[in-house]
């Protein structure tokens, strides 16, 4: 039996997750990032005031759960340096510390409000996740087996584990219920009336274009990553179907039940199988060409996003959530702040790996 060796894991990988994590949480804390002035309120009042005064079972269950992630990918970057006892500290410390910054930061802004058991539910939000990291990075199937399989289906390449990152961070911004699939438009459908005449909406091939390119970038780049290029259909299709799942599953939870399906338009479906079809074709180039084309691919959904589509904003999509938690407007802002930053990271990332 042919046996294939193992390296052992870098933490490149996870700081760049843990980094990228934390800004999403920055934007995320800070959005829309007007407005700054003094308020005249002071950091020690607002950790002194009483803990339960600004107190929803949402904001409390947010909070945990948003900065969960962050003490995970914290926890598991610092174990591959130190022991668990360490490891859960400083990741716990991380998230205290930035979870104080934007506390501190929100008392400067008049949307936002500042509070100590946002604080406290943050903290322990970052120390869940770093017990959890420390409990599984020992793991056989972490440390060993799933290591395993991505050095047999990924390069292991340093400067790969950025694309790895990118790949992750273009999956996150595919998952809101409200953008179309691979699309970066918000649905402005209006809320329909019951027994209503719907008048049809035209097709619009721009957008089946832009699903396209979009399709392409994210297929590209996991050409540039795979260690064989006949796995990229397969890898990019199972992308795809989580992708679809955690948006169905958002969409039934947060949407209106006539909205559920709006992500999955005829726009959608037609620039997926060009895409496909495209992909394919791309993974017989060379590499040199190969990488041309990949620039061209995000040069050319770059124009295009911003350019011809870019006309939605966050609040436009509000209509079909059936909740109205400020939240869903931030996490509308960030999704597509990510879907639109997205090209430029990935020509970052061509121009970085052009002399391999």
């Amino acid at each position: 039996m042919r046996e294939i060796s193992v390296i052992s894991p870098r933490p490149r990988l996870r700081t760049y997750l843990a980094a990228g994590y934390a800004l999403l949480i920055v934007y995320a804390s800070l959005s829309p990032f007007t407005g700054w002035q003094e308020q005249g309120l002071e950091f020690s009042a607002v950790l002194a005031e009483p803990l339960l005064l600004h107190y929803t079972w949402f904001d409390v269950t947010a909070n945990l759960f948003s900065y969960l992630p962050f003490g995970l990918l914290l926890g598991l970057m610092l174990s591959a340096r130190f022991g668990a006892g360490w490891s859960t500290l400083l990741a716990t410390l991380g998230g205290v510390l930035l979870s104080g910054t934007m506390e501190y930061a929100q008392m400067y802004l008049p949307m936002r409000a500042s509070s100590n058991l946002d604080l406290l539910t943050n903290s322990i939000g970052a120390l869940t996740g770093a017990l959890l990291a420390v409990n599984i990075a020992p793991r056989a199937w972490f440390a060993l087996r799933l290591m395993h399989w991505r050095v047999r289906l990924f390069r292991t390449d340093a400067r790969m584990d950025f694309g790895l990152a990118l790949a992750a961070l273009w999956m996150f911004a595919q998952v809101n219920p409200s953008l179309p699939m691979l699309g970066n438009v918000f649905i402005s459908e209006a809320a329909r009336v019951p027994f209503a005449v719907v008048q049809p909406v035209p097709f619009n091939w721009v957008e089946s274009v832009a699903v396209a390119l979009n399709l392409l970038m994210m297929g590209m780049l996991l050409l540039t990553l795979l260690r064989q290029r006949r796995h990229v259909v397969n890898v990019l299709l199972l992308a795809l179907c989580a992708v679809a799942l955690t948006k169905f599953i958002a969409a039934a939870v947060l949407l209106k039940s006539w909205a559920l399906l709006l992500w999955l338009n005829s726009e959608a479906m037609l620039g997926t199988f060009t895409g496909v079809l495209l992909l394919t074709a791309a993974g017989r180039l060379p590499r040199a060409r190969l990488l041309f084309c990949a620039v061209c691919v995000a040069l050319a959904y770059l124009s295009l996003a911003h350019g011809l589509l870019d006309s939605g904003t966050p609040s436009a999509a509000m209509r079909l959530y059936q909740w109205h938690y400020g939240h869903l407007l931030t996490y509308n802002g960030l999704s597509q702040t990510v879907a639109l930053v997205f090209p430029f990271l990935m020509l970052g990332y061509l121009w970085r790996i052009r002399n391999r």
